[in-house]
């Protein structure tokens, strides 16, 4: 997307030239996430664009599957309404979904208790069998080992800290333990901070499913200690009900990793370094911080 200015007036023009019924809303830019760019459109709607090379293959993704899981759902989800196809305009398909509305939980972090069933009733509903067409992302929701080789590199954005010898301990015991060997479920498969949000303190919606994908529901469970305030994760387990003591292992595994991912993307906001958040650092040393104390 190097050559394209992507901006609040290019929004207006793609609406315009596609879906001209909407091309009167107000258009108001917000923060889009890592991916795409996004604007508000009227009170309930948003447009999302990709930014990066990869992004426009995630909206198809969700363009394709997203509408018929959400019905089954039971937390507003971004689902998309309308499909932008590539023009001369812009060089690429666009979306225009269902606007879901909260602060991101990076932003404002969950903490009230009863997150722990609004989530698991969240993935519950989602982890459904999925079909043999269904997306697969080794990187998201395969077997744990997947990311055996880099492991030591993420253990290495705590340095020294003691922390890393607890964490370690942790990575080893889901890597050994048994993989998934049942019907791959559907996963939203990257839930993390960002791609939730929070009303009155609870989970309200969550958002970004571009990772969407058949894989292994552990991915998806480690949000127990990723997104839930300390000490509820037995409650979520408890209310999501399936998961075995292998499921809990890889799940806590996952944890570790998405939190040394979080940190690592704070680290490179203090460095200056392309890609850095600022509010990730805190977000995955609380959840690290979680995910260490069972």
């Amino acid at each position: 997307m190097d050559n394209v200015k992507i901006d609040q007036e290019l929004v207006l023009s793609l609406l315009e030239e596609q879906h001209p019924d909407l091309a009167g809303l107000e258009i108001r830019e917000v923060d889009g996430g890592w991916d795409n760019m996004m604007w508000r459109l009227g009170d309930e709607l948003a447009v999302r664009l990709p930014r990066l090379t990869r992004a426009p293959a995630l909206l198809r993704s969700e363009q394709r599957w997203l509408p018929a899981l959400a019905s089954h759902l039971p937390l507003p989800v971004p689902t998309p309404v309308r499909v932008g196809e590539p023009s001369t305009l812009f060089p690429e398909t666009w979306t225009v979904t269902r606007w879901v509305a909260g602060v991101p939980a990076d932003q404002e972090p969950i903490s009230r208790a009863d997150a722990a069933d609004s989530l698991a009733e969240f993935l519950r509903a989602l982890h459904r069998a999925a079909p043999d067409e269904a997306p697969t992302n080794p990187t998201h929701g395969g077997a744990l080992k997947t990311h055996a080789n880099g492991i030591e590199g993420w253990l290495a954005v705590l340095a020294s800290d003691d922390r890393a010898t607890a964490a370690r301990q942790l990575w080893d015991d889901a890597v050994a333990a048994p993989e998934w060997a049942r019907t791959p479920t559907w996963i939203h498969g990257d839930l993390h901070p960002a791609n939730v949000v929070v009303a009155d303190e609870t989970l309200s919606g969550v958002i970004d499913f571009g990772e969407l994908c058949a894989g292994d529901p552990a991915a998806d469970l480690a949000a127990a200690w990723v997104l839930l305030p300390a000490g509820t994760a037995p409650r979520f387990l408890d209310a999501y009900g399936v998961a075995d003591d292998a499921m809990i292992r890889r799940a806590r595994g996952w944890a570790v990793l998405r939190a040394l991912v979080l940190i690592r993307i704070g680290q490179m906001w203090e460095q200056g370094l392309p890609g850095g958040k600022q509010s990730w650092g805190p977000a995955g040393q609380a959840a690290l911080e979680r995910v260490l104390s069972v």
